[in-house]
Formats: C-alpha cells, structure tokens, sequence
C-alpha cells in the first residue's frame, strides 16, 4: 500500500463537535472545528467569544497545514501552561491537523489548581475529539495540462491508469486540464504525462 511507504496522509475532523466536562461547578464546554487558515480560526473564535460571552475564559489551540507546520496556543488569562497546552497536546496525541478547539470556561467559585485545570482543558478537548469523526486525507499536488484535442485518448488513458479524477476540464480548440495527484504518485505522474510531446504541464 502507498500510505504505508510514503508520508503523503494526514489527518482532520470532517465536522465540528462539542465535548463537555465538569469539575467542582466549573464547566468546561470544548467546540472542535475542521479550519484551513486563520481566518477560520478567527471566525470560530468571535463567534464563540460572541455566543459565551459571560464565559471566564476562551482557551483554544490549533494547528494547521498537511505537515503540522503551523500552530498555536492560548490561555486566555489562565495560569500560563494549563489552558491551550493540554487542548494542544490532544490534537497532537490524535494526529490531528487543520483543527481548532476552543474550551469555554465557566468558574464554578472554587480553584482547580494548575494540575486540576490543565486537566479539565485536556479532558474536556479529549471528549470533543472522541465525539468528531476523524478523517484521512492525502497530501496532493495540483497539475494543469495543456494539449490539443488530438492528444486528448492519451492524456485520459492517463488520468484512467492512475485513477484520478479531473478537478477541472475545459475542451475547446486547446484543451486544458487540472488534476490533483496524490504526493507519493505525482512524480510518476509527471513524468508520464511528459513522454507525451504535445502535451504541456505545469504544478499550480
């Protein structure tokens, strides 16, 4: 199997869920959301901060991108460490990417202690992930082909071989074709749709 050999997989939530835990009248409601950019994140987070707006604390974590390359933690004016660090390390330890989680906090009048809140964020976070449907997805490149309408029977004996599906196609006099190509098989992929001499490709 592909995945297997090649690191070209990752993982995300297909929709929002909610996870809830209580710990001495406090409660801790966690809200997971699938997001590709801060902008999402944004959004998420005032709509939030809008709704719950009599909540203590918003903590939140997330982190984006294919490789995990982008991420970031917030206390939201908890004790440094025990808000958005425990929410982190639970999108970490489920291999997840491209997901927020914002616990909202309601003080319940007694103190929790470092240990007890990072405890509470972590559990709560937990509960939330336990309740998203996690997904695999896979880490694609995106081509563009050029050619003329005569080289089209080659070019989709290609696209059948590996088993893609056109993203976009637009067949006029000059054809052209964009394609996403999974990583492990997009130099494969390039290099047999170069064999072809009419045909030009280009990486969007």
């Amino acid at each position: 199997m592909i995945g297997t050999m090649f690191d070209d997989t990752y993982h995300t939530i297909a929709a929002p869920a909610e996870g809830l835990y209580k710990e001495k009248g406090s409660k801790f409601f966690a809200f997971a959301y699938p997001v590709h950019n801060t902008d999402e994140v944004k959004q998420h987070l005032e709509a939030l901060r809008k709704e719950y707006f009599d909540a203590r604390h918003h903590c939140y974590a997330y982190i984006l991108g294919p490789t995990k390359e982008a991420y970031r933690v917030n206390d939201d004016g908890e004790p440094s460490g025990t808000g958005g660090r425990p929410i982190h390390g639970q999108l970490l330890s489920a291999d997840l990417t491209d997901t927020l989680i914002v616990v909202v906090r309601y003080f319940g009048g007694i103190l929790l202690g470092a240990s007890g809140l990072a405890n509470a964020y972590k559990t709560a976070a937990r509960d939330a992930i336990a309740n998203a449907e996690i997904i695999e997805k896979t880490i694609d490149v995106c081509y563009r082909l050029h050619f003329e309408y005569a080289a089209m029977n080659d070019v989709m004996r290609i696209v059948k071989d590996f088993n893609l599906v056109p993203a976009n196609q637009d067949f006029n006099l000059d054809c052209r074709l964009d394609i996403n190509v999974r990583q492990s098989q997009s130099n494969r992929f390039y290099d047999t749709v170069a064999k072809l001499r009419t045909v030009h490709i280009e990486i969007l």
